[in-house]
This record gives structure tokens, C-alpha cells and sequence, in this order.
């Protein structure tokens, strides 16, 4: 399946900025089950510098300075990203949840090493309730993805998506109670719940084709970014699952990037000098592109 993807951001402030620095992630990664056809990004102001790098975690990113004073900023990044749809394993032929801190330990393979940094808490993932919550989703014995699944599963079952109610500060021990939130605070639960087992899981940011109620056209820029997470699975490697929706992305997600929780792929982060208060509008668009007919 191909996607041409289009995410606008647009910053107005109430006085003039004099300058401003960004960090961007807005490139989607190369990664097995997508190829990025090509990418574009639209600034303006036009930025006094603008560099392509790589952050940490392998993620593509883009460092702006922008010098002109300006009220707005608006950023238009563009792409076409193809998904290939890969083999899922068996959930039962995984490995006991218990054995994984086991594989862990072999720090001579940059795998798990890798996989390694994934186990602690980081800034939006501190919780001291989730481990309570996560025990009834692994009994003992129970082979690593089954638990994952059905862990997700009751996040599905039991949590109101609801916009409005949280925001990316509200803590994780805040969304438990209340049991609602939006896609961010889902992911960050089931991360939370993933580390206090010692399980290896790490944060996704991208886009999801949606759909329009039957009858309806497609709004364009109605779309929204998308979070989930994936799970380190020994034998297998990182499996995604999307506790949002309950199911594990096929050729529906598109992945940006990955990290700790969000703070590590904000699409869009920086400092200003100036503006005072400021507004955020973000429009996101996730299109098919329809096959060509043979000639």
C-alpha cells in the first residue's frame, strides 16, 4: 500500500519572534516494513539554516534556526511512504515473559543491547500503579506476546478514548484512574506496564489511515498523527501493537519515528525568543495513492 502523506503545523504567536530554533521529526524512518519514496519540507519564514541529521535512536530529524521576526511559523512536510505487510509470529510459540530478562543479559549482541535501554522508566512513562495492572496480563508461564495481546486488549476494553481530557503532561497514574485519554496516554500506559514486568518496550510515533462513516467522503487534513508502541520479543524482534485500536499495525500505520515515550519524537520541538503566548494548528492528511491501470 502506498500513502501520499501531507502534515501541516502552523504556530501563531502573539507578537514577533526574533529567533527560533527547532528540532523536527517529521521524515519517516527506514524501517523492514516501509520504503520512503521521497520527502519534502516547506518553511515559513525560510529558515537562516536548516540540517538533516539522525537523532539517537536512528530517527531521521531536521535542526532549524530561523532569524527573520515572524507572528507565524508554518512547517508543510510531504512525503510518499509504501507499506509492506510482514509476518506476525505466533503468540503462543513466544517465549515465557519470565525468560526474556534472560536474553537481555547477553550484552555482547547489539540486539539486546538495544533492547536493553527500553526496560526503565523515562519522563511520560513514571507509574507507580502500572505494575498492579500489568500482573493480571501475565500469569505465571504465560509466552511474552500472549500477555502483551491481552494486556492491550483490556487497555481497549476498559479506557474511553476521549480528546481533551489529558494532555501530554497528565501522568500516567492520572489516566489509570480515570481510565480515559487519547492514543498518546495509551501507548505511554502500556509502555509503563510493559518496563514494571522488565519487558523491553519502546514508544512509536506516525500516521493511521482512517476511515470516513459509511456514505461520507474523505475529509483532507482530517487525519491526525498516531501513537502506539512495540514490545521486544526474543526470536522475533520488535512487535508493534496499537492499544488504541486493539490490533497489532499492518499496512495501515505509518511509522516516523520511535524512542523512549514522546518527549524523545515530538513532531515538532524547539525554543523561541520572543512571541509570547502562542497557538498550535495541525492539519494531517494520509491518502491512498490508487494503483495506475496497465496501458
Amino acid at each position: 500500500m502506498i500513502y501520499d502523506i501531507s502534515h501541516q503545523t502552523t504556530i501563531t504567536y502573539t507578537w514577533d519572534v526574533a529567533l527560533s530554533q527547532h528540532l523536527l521529526h517529521l521524515t519517516p524512518r527506514a524501517c523492514p516494513q516501509q520504503t520512503t519514496h521521497h520527502h519534502a519540507l516547506i518553511i515559513e519564514p525560510a529558515p537562516t539554516l536548516a540540517k538533516e541529521d539522525a537523532d539517537f535512536f536512528g530517527n531521521p530529524t531536521t535542526y532549524l534556526t530561523i532569524e527573520e521576526p515572524h507572528n507565524k511559523l508554518s512547517i508543510v512536510s510531504t512525503c510518499q511512504v509504501e507499506i509492506h505487510t510482514l509476518p506476525t509470529p505466533d503468540p503462543a510459540a513466544t517465549v515465557p515473559w519470565e525468560a526474556v530478562a534472560g536474553y537481555l543479559v547477553n550484552q555482547a549482541d547489539p540486539v539486546c543491547l538495544d533492547a536493553s535501554q527500553y526496560i526503565y522508566e523515562s519522563p511520560f512513562t513514571v507509574s507507580g500503579q502500572a505494575e498492579a495492572y500489568a500482573r493480571a496480563s501475565f500469569p505465571p508461564g504465560c509466552p511474552v506476546l500472549e500477555g502483551a495481546l491481552d494486556l492491550m486488549s483490556r487497555i481497549f476494553t476498559e479506557f474511553k478514548y476521549e480528546g481533551g481530557v489529558t494532555d501530554i503532561s497528565t501522568p500516567i497514574d492520572r489516566v489509570l484512574a480515570d481510565k480515559r485519554g487519547v492514543c498518546q496516554d495509551f501507548a505511554h500506559l502500556q509502555i509503563a506496564c510493559l518496563r514494571s514486568m522488565d519487558l523491553p518496550a519502546r514508544y512509536v510515533s506516525g500516521y493511521l489511515r482512517t476511515h470516513p462513516p459509511e456514505g461520507q467522503e474523505r475529509k483532507v487534513g482530517a487525519d491526525a498523527s498516531h501513537a502506539w508502541l512495540a514490545l521486544w520479543v526474543p526470536g522475533h524482534g520488535w512487535v508493534d501493537l496499537d492499544p488504541t485500536n486493539n490490533m497489532m499495525p499492518g499496512n495501515e500505520h505509518i511509522t516516523v519515528a520511535w524512542g523512549r515515550d514522546y518527549g524523545d519524537v515530538s513532531p515538532v520541538n524547539g525554543m523561541v525568543l520572543g512571541g509570547g503566548a502562542h497557538k498550535v494548528a495541525v492539519a494531517v492528511d494520509v491518502a491512498p495513492v490508487e494503483p495506475t491501470a496497465a496501458a
